[in-house]
């Protein structure tokens, strides 16, 4: 079974497809079922490998793993056996976003030019970086790869990301004004690295520190949630760009469909329908769905 795992696990990365998890849960597999001296996929034989996890998130991880190495692997031998994807019944929830303010997305930024040492670049990256995060929708780590290559007349490039796909964001004046001037600030430093946000020491900026630092901005700042609700993350900033983005929208139904493609790709979602989630992210999209939706109901009544 190993042979024809590798055969798929080429092909499928001929596609552009990592798959590192994948080919491990698959090798996984074969051995799993080599001890019971089977060369064919097996329902009952998968599930028990699948089970073999904690937590039902990751046995139905494992499962259709499985399962889409079978569908390709029973065109070519129909000995082998579909096990039903759905045999966990696993249900993915999304973490509810924290949508920042306007207030707090100010005080925010007050606070991390108020950053240390005096007189350094720190504080003018994480102000820029939030800054830039909240008016472009960036995933946290295509802002910290961005390099000086990256900046267009056109916009942001950003480049091999999340699905290996590449994008053009398009900036407002105002964002390439306050670029510009961060740039200038950070040209004092004469560093070598290729990054625009760094350290005070030249060195590209990294996740943990960014993280560990973003959390005493939250606090010094008091944006804080209730106990028992997920506190704010880096990633909300993109939440929040999103759900700005489709408030400020046109509510003529065609002109939201419209605006909603544009901004799976401004994202660079795989598909649409992860774009659609931002309609539940807040109580306005909700209230909006549920009014237009009364009155196509009531529309339809008088036909």
């Amino acid at each position: 079974m190993i042979k024809d795992i590798n055969t798929y696990l080429a092909f499928r990365r001929a596609a552009g497809f990592e798959l590192h998890n994948d080919e491990y849960l698959l090798h996984s597999y074969a051995r799993f079922a080599d001890a019971s001296s089977e060369t064919f996929i097996r329902t009952s034989t998968a599930i028990q490998w699948a089970s073999q996890s904690i937590s039902v998130a990751q046995r139905d991880v494992r499962l259709k793993t499985l399962c889409r190495f079978a569908r390709y692997i029973c065109l070519e031998d129909k000995r082998h056996e579909l096990p039903p994807a759905g045999h966990f019944a696993y249900r993915k929830t999304r973490r509810l976003p924290y949508i920042y303010s306007d207030e707090e997305l100010t005080s925010l930024i007050k606070t991390a030019l108020l950053l240390g040492p005096p007189n350094s670049l720190r504080p003018y990256t994480y102000a820029n970086l939030i800054a830039l995060l909240s008016v472009t929708g960036l995933r946290i780590s295509e802002a910290l790869r961005l390099q000086f290559s990256d900046i267009t007349p056109d916009g942001l490039l950003i480049c091999n990301t999340k699905f290996r796909k590449s994008r053009l964001v398009p900036l407002h004046d105002s964002v390439v004004l306050g670029l510009e001037r961060y740039l200038i600030r950070r040209q004092s430093l004469l560093s070598v690295s290729k990054e625009v946000f760094i350290t005070d020491e030249g060195q590209k900026l990294s996740y943990p520190a960014v993280h560990y630092t973003f959390k005493k901005l939250l606090k010094s700042a008091k944006i804080l949630s209730p106990p028992g609700v997920a506190q704010p993350r880096l990633h909300d900033f993109r939440h929040r760009f999103a759900v700005n983005s489709l408030l400020h929208s046109s509510p003529d139904r065609k002109s939201v469909s419209q605006h909603m493609l544009a901004l799976a790709t401004y994202l660079g979602h795989i598909n649409v329908y992860s774009t659609y989630w931002y309609l539940e992210a807040a109580p306005e999209l909700l209230r909006n769905i549920a009014f237009e939706s009364e009155k196509l109901f009531l529309e339809g009544d008088q036909l």
